[in-house]
């Protein structure tokens, strides 16, 4: 094990990966609640199918980045993709849920395609140094507000504006509404901040595992506060197993690519929806991989050497991004939305995560879900949210390589990071910080400046949000 992953060579042991995996997992763990709960919003989706799918794609994406790969990242299905199927292709396109399970897997294959012809390794040697680290700030300002959000910590006030009600029953509202601090007189943003307390002294302690510790301190402490409930903790569970049966492989089925191909019309809408997800899968893997992995140092200036020298995959970098890209195109097959590198990756790192057994680590408490989802259920977020914000504050850091004074790099790499957190997409933050930057250069006649790639891809940003714009 040692040689496989090559933990001396990382200066790293079993025990700091086994604290990382464990850390990295707590932290997203919330993912295989959440996505079966936004999923199961299209009808006769079921939860139970959904629950097992998320699982099981998970596992299967992190352990090939574990292996193939060797770094500490761990992948499931994104929360911004989740969102795009149910609400976009499902709500407003009108594709059933087995069609657009079809979209996702041949936007997969997509991804594969744009990895092993070297086009997704173009787009990352495209981007600038300045916006390479407004990506970095960008994330943890993005996690961070995670944090806040789960930490109970924010409430949101909301005075007289425009509001619109959507067919699925959410709710569009204007500026109107807005984040307030949280009064602690509420338990959850309580025990939010007492974990946050005990991890902030630990960091500064510099204790090994600070954070797992931390997050188990905290469980710990909402036991007597009544928010951790025990009462419901069932083990050795398999229904979810049974019900996979009914999303697995239904991409295939005469409802997924049999109606899909048989109405000539829907060519045009799937070929746009398959398009939108492309580019907001890419780019969320890109920005986490540039973001924790520059910071961390996983991804040294050798592996950037690398992407402009050599061809094929051959660096960690190359092999990560094909790792994701495998992931993707699979998520569709197991029955669940786009699977893609997590950037709460960036909690197991942050604690000493250097290499796949991080990822391995991460992909067996995924497994070990199955027979003991309501074990791992009880973990409130108010515990893993401290880790989030945490992580942010280590990940800013990258903001102190841009220069502020040159606005030319100050702009585009504000729009980036605030963008990214206030739209809460990373993909929005990076397509803002490119188009910027692309007009600055165009209005300074310095466009020749800006690589084609990334010339192109600020096109095709502009081309999704006019799309979405004219639809609504």
């Amino acid at each position: 094990m040692k040689d496989f992953f090559k933990l001396k060579e990382n200066n790293t042991t079993v025990y700091t990966e086994i604290i990382a995996g464990i850390t990295t997992f707590f932290t997203m763990a919330y993912i295989i609640f959440v996505n079966p709960a936004i999923l199961s919003l299209n009808p006769g989706m079921p939860w139970f199918g959904i629950f097992a799918a998320t699982i099981l794609a998970s596992a299967f994406g992190t352990i090939f980045m574990a292996l193939f790969a060797n770094v500490p990242f761990a992948l499931a299905p994104g929360m911004g993709a989740n969102a795009f199927f149910t609400f976009v292709i499902c709500k407003q396109m009108g594709f059933s849920w087995q069609e657009a399970l079809f979209i996702v897997t041949i936007c997969g294959f997509f991804i594969i395609l744009i990895t092993v012809t070297e086009l997704r390794k173009m787009i990352v040697k495209a981007i600038p140094d300045f916006l390479k680290d407004s990506i970095s700030g960008g994330i943890g300002l993005f996690i961070a507000y995670i944090g806040f959000k789960n930490a109970s910590f924010l409430k949101f006030l909301s005075d007289s504006g425009n509001y619109s009600l959507l067919d699925n029953g959410s709710i569009i509202a204007n500026s109107a509404v807005v984040p307030s601090l949280a009064s602690f007189n509420n338990p959850h943003a309580l025990l939010g901040l007492i974990g946050l307390i005990i991890m902030s002294l630990l960091v500064i302690k510099k204790v090994r595992g600070s954070i797992f510790i931390g997050i188990v301190a905290t469980i710990l402490i909402g036991i007597p506060m009544e928010i951790v409930d025990l009462s419901n903790v069932k083990l050795f569970d398999f229904y979810s197993l049974s019900a996979l049966k009914d999303v697995a492989f239904a991409a295939f089925s005469q409802e997924g690519i049999g109606n899909l191909f048989s109405d000539w019309n829907k060519i045009i809408l799937t070929i746009t929806a398959i398009l939108a997800l492309l580019l907001s899968v890419t780019f969320d893997a890109i920005g986490t991989f540039i973001g924790a992995g520059r910071v961390s140092g996983i991804f040294d200036t050798e592996e950037e050497k690398s992407l402009a020298n050599k061809k094929g995959i051959n660096s960690k970098f190359e092999k990560a991004l094909f790792s994701d890209g495998i992931a993707a195109a699979f998520s569709g097959l197991f029955g669940t939305s786009s699977v893609t590198t997590y950037v709460e990756s960036a909690a197991g790192i942050s604690v000493g995560g250097r290499t796949g057994l991080t990822s391995l680590v991460v992909a067996i408490l995924f497994l070990l879900c199955l027979p003991f989802a309501s074990l791992f259920s009880i973990v409130p977020s108010e515990a893993t949210a401290p880790a989030l914000i945490i992580v942010g504050v280590l990940m800013m850091s990258s903001v102190m390589n841009i220069n502020w004074s040159n606005l030319e790099q100050a702009i585009p790499a504000f729009l980036t990071i605030s963008i990214m957190a206030f739209a809460f997409n990373i993909s929005y933050g990076i397509a803002a910080g490119f188009i910027f930057h692309c007009i600055i250069k165009l209005f300074q006649g310095k466009i020749k400046e800006v690589h084609p790639i990334l010339s192109g891809t600020a096109i095709l940003f502009l081309i999704n949000f006019v799309i979405i714009a004219i639809r609504g």
